[in-house]
């Protein structure tokens, strides 16, 4: 296998953490060509002194030489007292700053320098705390590239969930739990693995293992949509329960449920049945990233935890197959039948104008043939000779 280099780095937000003082750093969700994420912590003294050092390393492309020759972006020097408000206001600059770098020629963009920067150091995973002292403030940058950074006013409220069972972990960007530990999600992703916080811990957690402490049921789940939205199948799946569906690479199908464990409810032909959304791409969309996202393994369903142990008395409402194929064909009926009746207008309509349409015309009478005398009266000399 090749030397490892960064496909990407996503600025995420920042952190206010009051231990061993207080100061801010940078949140980097950085994907590797191994396909695996990784979250680290920076602080921008940091990103300043890697960026000057970057510069030295190739004082052609830093534009030392020749300004007009600079390939490198442009970053700002701390200020001498960095506050809340530097801190907030650079993230629009230094997000911009981490595309580019990526973006730069290899020789560049995947030197030593850049890897050893951002790779996962002993902090990342167990970032030094005190209990004593309240725990950090999470603030992230909105999706919404159209969203101004100058809305967020205060620290995010995380949303803490309970798991509900022992979670083994099986990779290093995952985290394990034990059943009742209480987590903070930073970030929910609609392929079932949220980014959870746990103490001085983080990493990656199926959603299935999760429960919200007001209730059992998630009040950010859609209703049902038997509309259904066209999704193209990226990667095969065969089905290992009942309730799911098997298909091959390429096969068109409609999502009609998309719920938050990240096994959607999708309709192929009349057959409805589970699968996992991180292998599905909506119909005319080109997005390399989840493409590659694709070799990774789907996250486990509720239905297949062992020892699951809610808080609440009432489980979670859960939708059989037997309804959704039942209200799926009876949406498509009633379509069919809308149809129908619209062209059985069209049909009444074209009838009710045939009749005038292919009514045949009355011919013009004949008038009758005029008399002799009548002739000799009004007619013209020449035509009085004629019967003469």
């Amino acid at each position: 296998m090749g030397d490892a280099f960064i496909r990407h780095i996503e600025l995420l937000g920042y952190e206010k953490r009051f231990f061993p003082s207080q100061h801010y750093v940078y949140m980097f969700l950085v994907k590797w060509n191994d396909l695996s994420e990784k979250v680290v912590y920076r602080r921008f003294t940091e990103i300043y002194e890697f960026h000057k050092a970057l510069k030295e390393m190739f004082p052609i492309e830093s534009g030392d030489i020749n300004t007009e020759n600079r390939i490198i972006p442009h970053l700002p020097a701390p200020k001498w007292f960095d506050g809340q408000r530097s801190t907030e206001n650079r993230q629009g600059t230094l997000a911009e700053y981490c595309y580019t770098l990526v973006n730069l020629p290899h020789k560049i963009s995947r030197c030593l320098h850049v890897v050893s920067f951002f790779k996962v150091r002993h902090d990342d995973m167990n970032p030094v705390t005190d209990s004593q002292i309240k725990k950090p403030e999470v603030f992230l940058l909105p999706k919404d590239s159209k969203q101004s950074l100058t809305d967020i006013t205060g620290p995010i409220v995380l949303q803490t969930y309970r798991a509900i069972a022992d979670y083994e972990k099986s990779s290093t960007s995952e985290m394990a739990l034990k059943a009742g530990d209480m987590v903070d999600v930073v970030e929910k992703s609609e392929n079932g693995w949220w980014f959870c916080q746990l103490k001085n811990k983080r990493g990656w957690v199926p959603a299935a293992y999760l429960e919200p402490m007001d209730g059992p049921d998630e009040s950010e789940e859609q209703e049902p949509n038997y509309a259904g939205e066209s999704y193209v199948v990226q990667k095969s799946y065969t089905a290992v329960e009942e309730d799911e569906l098997t298909l091959k690479e390429g096969d068109t199908i409609e999502v009609i449920h998309k719920l938050l464990d990240g096994w959607w409810v999708i309709r192929k032909d009349e057959t409805t049945g589970y699968y996992p959304s991180m292998y599905l791409q909506k119909a005319g969309e080109v997005n390399p990233v989840k493409s590659e996202l694709r070799n990774r393994s789907a996250p486990p369903r509720r239905s297949t935890i062992r020892n699951a142990k809610s808080i609440h008395k009432q489980g979670r409402k859960q939708i059989s197959q037997e309804t959704y194929r039942r209200n799926s064909k009876k949406y498509i009926q009633s379509q069919w039948n809308m149809q129908g009746n619209s062209q059985n207008k069209a049909n009444v309509i074209i009838e009710k104008n045939e009749p005038q349409d292919n009514k045949a015309k009355a011919q013009p009478a004949v008038p009758p043939r005029p008399s002799k005398d009548l002739i000799l009266n009004r007619c013209t000399e020449r035509t009085r000779r004629k019967i003469l």
